[in-house]
């Protein structure tokens, strides 16, 4: 829940609206998942570290913030935090005359659900790519393999996909090792030369 930070308890309404709309926005997003309004909404009023509500809700991100009324004016502030470390991944404060409640709304979640998406993609990839392989003849495997990865040619792919293969059967759970995996080559065996599998 963002923090209602005008003084004004009229304002409630706004602020929970506000998250409301941001969580049905992320929620669209089909890649990851994202914790329901009932559950994080539990921490409403309470003073509780990011780290501690994410580990009890099981999350691996908090979206946190704030907003504030003066006036016709509205300041809604949104940071993107990474629950394990602490650390803000993004933040960013919006000011907007306070018109027509629902479009501001509408145009605070595209905003906030616009650049949290790419931030939480990099964050991603960055997590894979700091893990350490379970097994050193598997990351000796996926070395070996870059220089086919990197060529972007059919040939090559061919010449890496044994190596990756033989890396995941080592380590089922080798994150860059299935990055780097080609998808597998269409086969084109349906009648007419159109590739099986495509409708």
């Amino acid at each position: 829940p963002f923090a209602n930070m005008s003084g004004d308890p009229d304002q409630e309404y706004f602020a929970d609206g506000m998250v409301e709309e941001i969580i049905t926005g992320l929620s669209r997003i089909k890649w990851f998942s994202v914790i329901s309004r009932n559950s994080s909404f539990i921490y409403k009023n309470k003073p509780v570290a990011a780290t501690e509500a994410a580990d009890k809700l099981g999350a691996r991100y908090v979206l946190e913030g704030g907003v504030r009324k003066a006036g016709n004016r509205v300041r809604i502030t949104a940071q993107l935090v990474d629950a394990a470390s602490g650390v803000h991944l993004w933040a960013e404060k919006y000011d907007r005359l306070l018109t027509d409640v629902f479009a501001l709304q509408d145009e605070i979640t595209l905003c906030v659900v616009g650049a949290i998406e790419p931030n939480l993609r990099k964050a991603e990839v960055d997590r894979v790519r700091r893990q350490r392989p379970g097994n050193l003849s598997a990351y000796d495997l996926v070395l070996r393999s870059l220089p086919f990865v990197y060529a972007s040619m059919p040939k090559n792919a061919e010449l890496a996909m044994p190596l990756l293969e033989e890396a995941l059967k080592l380590d089922p759970d080798y994150g860059a090792a299935h990055a780097f995996k080609p998808p597998a080559a269409i086969q084109s065996d349906a009648p007419g030369g159109i590739p099986s599998g495509i409708a």
